[in-house]
């Protein structure tokens, strides 16, 4: 017992033990890429009865080291080089690492592996067994001779030998679980058995390939890779703050080809540069844009809003309302007594006609058809099923004192997804005039920043939902005609202004400093 109070002893004792931990590392990674093609209850087996073998195999190599030093003497010699029995297994295992990684990563790069699930193909499991001995033995070896080299008693080496073993099957499973989560990792370990392959075939030739260089080479890939891991695992962080909904939505338009029309040079650019064209069309994407985001929009933004509601005074003149009802597009009104905050019902227009052809009480024919009211705080997705409810009828959007703020009808929500539909007695809100837009003051933002494509004009913590709210908002004063201003690459110039509203925007390109001059 007295040479366990050698510290040469315990120095050399732990330093065996860290080199036999490095050596093995390579042999674990491989294991862990080899296991990965087996049914999962299989894996851990797999990579116990691996390191069992290597751990059995270095023992057995250590106790026989009387014949493993006569490896090292030739056998016999071509030209000027000579081999000898561990230059043999040298050049096998270093020819089959660089085989079974060229193979793992022809796979990997063209999508041949297959994904977990009941028609996956497992490979077999005595298969893979086969491989991790083979690997086993050559990575045996070279930890085999580096014991030899370190230290010369025979108990340290196996004690080395058991306690790296032991370290590296604790380790196995979370590391296999690691490397097998991170494609990127997988690419980069078998770029290293693809680089330790080489340097076996280079010393079974007789050409020393110094070990520093290796670690040197994979210390440093390690660290760029780590840095590639932290940056992505950032960069999910800052995603999962936003919202489910919105990182979907932001996938499908990015699929779309993004939200803004490319100009005819930046497409052939594309084109020349080897670009794919978007699988979508301008129309498509404007239709699939409006559904994505039609979950996150107010009712402000799609209803019709109080001033351009068109109803009926039950208590006017028969007279004034045939008139009113054949002067307006609507088939359905809102029937009122004195005001619209009065609401008696709402009613088709023929069924108004016959109740007058036929001199019935206008009041009395709408409390038949009672209104339909919702909070002006309600979602746009559950006004869905309300309109569904109310059978072709228009739903009242009141707050919460019961005024009215506007209505909504199956064709708001259907203009929120496709564009206006506009009335016969209506002009579009947004008109395309070449490079430049014709815009309405009440026109929507939504609307708006989906014909324009390349502008952020809405936000969700804002409260208006037209353009002349948003250029009041930004200035906080009345625009004047004439007045210009800048959104983005964009620029609005006030063309109308009557009794204090923004009645007609021109919104253009802002030219940069170059293209003015």
């Amino acid at each position: 017992m007295e040479f366990l109070m050698d510290p040469s002893i315990w120095i050399g004792l732990l330093t065996l033990v860290v080199l036999e931990i490095v050596l093995g590392i390579d042999n674990l990674v491989f294991i862990a890429i080899l296991a990965d093609k087996l049914p999962p209850h299989q894996r851990d087996r797999a990579r116990l009865i691996g390191l069992s073998l290597a751990l059995l195999m270095r023992l057995g190599l250590l106790a026989a080291m009387s014949w493993l030093v006569t490896l090292t003497e030739p056998l016999f010699s071509i030209a000027q080089l000579s081999f000898s029995g561990r230059d043999l297994i040298l050049l096998a295992g270093g020819l089959f690492l660089v085989f079974k990684a060229t193979m793992e990563l022809h796979e990997r790069l063209e999508g041949g592996l297959c994904q977990d699930g009941p028609k996956s193909a497992y490979a077999s499991f005595w298969m893979v067994v086969a491989q991790i001995i083979v690997l086993d033995a050559v990575f045996s070896l070279d930890a085999v001779i580096t014991a030899v080299g370190m230290v010369e008693q025979l108990g340290i080496m196996m004690a080395a030998v058991v306690i790296a073993m032991g370290v590296m099957i604790i380790a196995s499973k979370p590391l296999t679980r690691f490397v097998n989560a991170h494609p990127t990792i997988v690419i980069l370990c078998l770029s290293f058995l693809l680089m330790i392959g080489f340097s076996l075939v280079a010393e079974g030739f007789g050409f020393h390939i110094p070990k520093e260089y290796l670690y040197a080479a994979i210390g440093f890939s390690i660290l760029i890779e780590t840095f590639n891991q932290v940056s992505w695992r950032n960069l999910a962080k800052n995603e999962s703050r936003l919202p489910l909904r919105e990182r979907t939505a932001d996938a499908i338009l990015g699929l779309m080809g993004g939200r803004r029309m490319a100009s005819a040079a930046e497409k052939s650019a594309d084109i020349e540069e080897g670009v794919p064209p978007a699988a979508f069309g301008e129309e498509e994407r404007f239709m699939i844009s409006g559904v994505l985001t039609l979950a996150d929009r107010s009712i402000r933004t799609i209803m019709t809003p109080r001033g351009d509601i068109s109803w009926v005074d039950c208590d006017s003149n028969e007279d004034e309302i045939r008139a009113q009802l054949l002067d307006t597009p609507h088939s359905i009104f809102p029937v009122c007594r004195g005001s619209l905050d009065h609401i008696v019902g709402v009613v088709r227009a023929k069924e108004l006609f016959t109740a007058l052809d036929s001199g019935q009480d206008l009041a009395a024919c709408a409390a038949q058809y009672p209104p339909i009211l919702v909070p002006d705080r309600i979602d746009v997705i559950k006004i869905l099923g309300v309109l569904r409810k109310a059978k072709g009828s228009l739903v009242l959007v009141v707050d919460e004192y019961g005024t009215v703020q506007g209505l909504v009808t199956p064709l708001d929500i259907l203009e929120a997804i496709a564009g206006e539909f506009p009335d016969a007695d209506e002009t579009p809100d947004i008109v395309r005039e070449g490079d430049e837009w014709r815009v309405k003051g009440t026109a929507d933002l939504h609307q708006l920043e989906q014909s324009l494509g390349d502008v952020s004009l809405v936000s969700p913590d804002d409260e208006y939902v037209t353009l002349a709210g948003l250029l009041l908002a930004q200035h906080e004063r009345m625009p004047t005609v004439g007045e210009s201003f800048q959104f983005g690459d964009f620029r609005f110039d006030v063309l109308e202004i009557s009794s204090r509203r923004v009645e007609l925007v021109r919104i253009s390109r802002a030219l940069s400093e170059p293209e003015q001059e």
